[in-house]
């Protein structure tokens, strides 16, 4: 059976890199963007399974990439994970609203960003 696809998203190269590394160890086919337009653009044309998203970043922010993803019929039944610094309960309610199917803050464990994934897979 072939792994799912994963899209990870980061302007930060380090924190691409620590989001990416659980997805990569367990045999996922991974992609990756770095700011809100290109993972919109490689949503639509890669249509992952899920998608690890961090809110803030240049041009298009995590939780409007997450609204496009989730109003679009072609694309809301993609997993969304916000994964951010943003760390306030008001951040959390937000991103819900948005329509996150999971909201974790960083620092994380990839351990648990893995498990996450997996739940929603």
């Amino acid at each position: 059976m072939s792994k799912a696809k994963v899209m990870v998203v980061d302007d930060s190269p380090t924190e691409l890199k620590l989001m990416s590394e659980p997805f990569v160890s367990q045999g996922y086919n991974l992609i990756t963007a770095t700011d809100g337009e290109e993972a919109i653009q490689k949503v639509e044309s890669e249509r992952p399974d899920l998608i690890v998203l961090d809110v803030i970043m240049p041009k298009l922010n995590g939780f409007n990439v997450c609204r496009h993803i989730k109003k679009s019929d072609k694309l809301k039944g993609i997993k969304v994970i916000l994964l951010t610094s943003k760390n306030q309960e008001s951040d959390k309610f937000w991103g819900e609203k948005q329509g996150a199917d999971a909201y974790m803050t960083k620092p994380f464990s990839g351990e648990d960003l893995l498990a996450t994934a997996v739940r929603l897979l």
